[in-house]
């Protein structure tokens, strides 16, 4: 028996997925989003191919955490001086910029290597229920 290793799939193969974020988990919403980015979803999964799909996430800042998240979870980041930890809750990152928490958990359960920022880059956040895709004719997928 042969194994058969997947090829990288080329031009307009990929397909386009609606989701729609009001309501959901943030980190359930996350990772099933992050299956589909990586594509291992499709029966022709292999690690090292990105053969994963386009995301469109509508109403990005309408989900929800259980708990005291909005209060509790600290985004950190360092401006690269002495002293320059900066650290802002999840309810202020909201107001300020709405869709960075579920790009950045998105973004932390992608593979860390080269085949990240291609992954990223087929996610496409909007804040309201408005998207521009409308010509790809994205799939409307419930989570």
């Amino acid at each position: 028996m042969k194994t058969i290793v997947p090829k990288q799939i080329k031009g307009n193969d990929r397909k386009w997925y609606l989701v729609d974020a009001k309501g959901q988990t943030l980190g359930r919403l996350a990772t099933q989003i992050a299956v589909i980015l990586k594509g291992k979803n499709k029966v022709d999964y292999a690690p090292h191919v990105d053969n994963g799909d386009y995301v469109v996430v509508v109403n990005c800042a309408d989900f929800q955490v259980t708990g005291n998240k909005m209060e509790d979870k600290m985004y950190y980041r360092h401006t690269g001086y002495l002293g320059g930890l900066k650290a802002v809750n999840l309810s202020k990152m909201l107001q300020t910029k709405p869709q960075n928490p579920l790009k950045l958990a998105i973004s932390g359960m992608l593979p860390k290597n080269k085949l990240r920022a291609p992954m990223m880059d087929r996610l496409k956040l909007f804040e309201g229920a408005e998207h521009t895709f409308a010509a790809q004719q994205p799939e409307v997928i419930t989570l």
